[in-house]
């Protein structure tokens, strides 16, 4: 694994993780969740070693959101800044998501490229694919995605989390940093909160809450595979089917597949082995069906 640095049109550096090198045609370029990564995401480092062992290099793409807190480059300063969930701005997703697809072709210079998602990576993603007039991608895998309205109702203090951020903002203090772990999991400013919630860019997944728009995948223009756990509590009571609903709201769903993962989590906590075959399995019959 080799640490790499892509930078974005806006001048801030990028840290992501590279396994297989550029010695591979194929590679997987796999958007993480938020204040997820490759150092405390064992899912992750799990599906890079398997891919790379099979012959498929694997970018681990950390996205702005990706840490809590870390020290980044700002070339359009020439300085370090700190940056992370913590002051996340979620209208630069596409922007993360491009620079990392072009990386990986324009620099890098990958034949093939699958993009993948885990959890809100999943809806950058789609977000991406159903926004870009490019053609880099050739097969999309989103997996765990998140209804972004549902989740706000299901996370703990996230109604005392938006309330306070409410408050701060209107008292002129954005930029504070609210008292208490946003979601139970990661330091937020008042900014970022309402930024967060406010994020329609990520609102395409709206299957149980009704609330978002479903352009994004209909105007998808590879095939894909969708994986999900079957005990994934953010995607309600049948996992299963709200992946089947995403499906049916791309343009051929019959070209799609949907797999579920047995007895597994959003996270897939104690199954990252069975994760990774999954991913590797849906890459090589993608490759062995593009090449027939």
């Amino acid at each position: 694994m080799e640490i790499i640095k892509v930078v974005t049109p806006r001048g801030l550096e990028l840290k992501g993780a590279m396994f297989g090198g550029n010695a591979n045609d194929t590679v997987l370029v796999m958007l993480t969740g938020i204040c997820s990564n490759i150092f405390q995401n064992e899912l992750l480092y799990t599906t890079g070693k398997l891919l790379e062992a099979n012959g498929i290099s694997c970018i681990i793409a950390h996205a702005h959101d990706s840490f809590s807190c870390f020290a980044y480059s700002d070339y359009s300063t020439g300085k370090q800044k700190h940056a992370g969930t913590f002051n996340a701005d979620f209208n630069m997703v596409y922007e993360d998501v491009e620079s990392y697809v072009k990386y990986a072709k324009e620099e890098i210079g990958f034949k093939n490229i699958i993009l993948a998602g885990h959890s809100l990576g999943s809806n950058k993603i789609i977000h991406y694919l159903g926004n870009t007039p490019d053609n880099f991608v050739d097969y999309f895998i989103v997996s765990s995605p998140v209804d972004i309205m549902h989740w706000w109702k299901i996370m703990p203090n996230i109604d005392k989390c938006f309330e306070m951020a409410k408050s701060l903002v209107k008292a002129g203090r954005g930029e504070e940093i609210l008292p208490f772990l946003f979601g139970g999991f990661s330091p937020m400013t008042a900014n970022t909160v309402l930024g967060f919630h406010n994020a329609d860019n990520l609102k395409n997944c709206p299957v149980l809450s009704g609330e978002g728009e479903t352009d994004s995948l209909y105007n998808i223009k590879c095939k894909g595979s969708f994986v999900i756990g079957s005990k994934d509590s953010v995607t309600g009571d049948c996992p299963k089917a709200f992946m089947e609903t995403l499906n049916s709201w791309t343009r051929s769903p019959e070209c799609n597949q949907v797999i579920e993962v047995e007895n597994a989590s959003h996270i897939f906590y104690g199954k990252h082995d069975i994760y990774a075959q999954v991913i590797l399995d849906c890459i090589q019959i993608h490759c062995s069906l593009a090449l027939a």
